[in-house]
């Protein structure tokens, strides 16, 4: 008989999570009860954020508990069903964590259509991390035509979005990206307008000849260095929607904020901070829009597969912290 893997947090994490910190273990697969279904884990979305869920920190969610399931958003095919809602064949989105199998009320699960998209996409651009885009961008940097945007990040999951998404409203795009076939991608194949390699180009200067107008909208997903060079070129009422601190993520000597900061006073801008959840119950609709993009060519997407299943979870996270991944990071199970 199959048992169902699992990923345990076995140790809080310092600096770089390492095979020590995690457990993994095998049990039963669980069988539904009425009004539960059996979900089969297909694919598990790997995200910055998941560093943060490990530390033992007040945050917008409770930490993992040590001996826990990982915490993850996933994509899960309905196995077995004691739940009218959901039939056997049915594929949802939901947060089942790193294991193969799982137990569900329908509680919290959004059914997704394979035959709109491919099912890693709804962890992607028709998912988490595509909405993070959509809403950072749209609701905090408010974007207008004929504005620059800066976005680091600019060929991972939220930020080729992001970029993507400026182009569509009719805005100079400028990314930040640390390898030169990920500036490459972006400018050629996303469509931004220039892409810096904040690891051979000079910051100071690049900003100023890709940014000749300033900058309007700065969507931050990497904090550090960067977001102190971008602080000394934005213009008056600039909008910074601070999304993440990939760079800051694994430090041990405490983060590391910008010492430009005074410039967002003179320039009279407002750098603020969001969290994807206070969205949901306008889900749907982003997600609906950004389908049609899709579909009509507009936006593009990349999902970049890890195979393996389960055990292959620490190696593909640890994927994302050194920059080795284009696009949506998902581990197939």
């Amino acid at each position: 008989m199959s048992m169902n893997q699992q990923c345990r947090l076995a140790h809080r994490p310092v600096g770089m999570p390492k095979s020590s910190d995690f457990l993994f273990t095998e049990e039963a697969i669980p069988t539904p009860k009425t009004g539960e279904l059996l979900l089969k884990t297909r694919y598990i979305s790997l995200d910055p954020a998941m560093r943060g869920w490990m530390n033992d920190a007040k945050s917008y969610l409770p930490p993992v508990g040590l001996g826990e399931v990982m915490r993850a958003s996933t994509i899960s095919e309905v196995v077995a069903s004691e739940n009218t809602a959901f039939a056997v064949g049915d594929f949802v989105f939901g947060s089942e964590g790193i294991q193969e199998y799982s137990v569900a009320t329908g509680k919290g699960l959004m059914k997704v259509n394979p035959e709109l998209a491919s099912l890693p996409t709804y962890l992607g651009t028709l998912g988490m991390t595509g909405l993070t885009a959509y809403f950072g961008l749209l609701r905090i940097g408010l974007p207008k035509e004929g504005e620059t945007i800066v976005v680091s990040g600019a060929a991972g999951a939220v930020g080729m979005i992001v970029g993507q998404i400026g182009k569509i409203k009719g805005c100079r795009v400028v990314g930040i990206a640390g390898e030169k076939e990920k500036c490459d991608y972006v400018v050629a194949e996303l469509g931004f307008d220039a892409c810096i390699n904040y690891k051979t180009d000079n910051m100071h200067k690049a900003l100023r000849q890709h940014c000749p107008q300033g900058i309007d909208i700065y969507f931050d997903n990497v904090g550090g260095e960067i977001l102190d060079a971008v602080l000394t070129q934005i213009n008056k009422s600039a909008r910074i929607p601070l999304c993440g601190a990939i760079s800051q993520y694994n430090g041990t000597e405490g983060t590391k904020g910008p010492s430009n900061y005074l410039s967002l006073l003179v320039n009279r801008a407002r750098l603020e901070g969001f969290i994807i959840l206070d969205y949901v119950p306008e889900f749907l609709p982003a997600i609906q829009e950004m389908a049609v993009w899709l579909s009509t060519g507009k936006l593009k997407t990349r999902e970049q597969i890890v195979t393996g299943g389960v055990k292959e979870f620490l190696p593909a996270l640890t994927m994302l912290f050194e920059g080795k991944n284009t696009g949506k990071l998902v581990l197939e199970v």
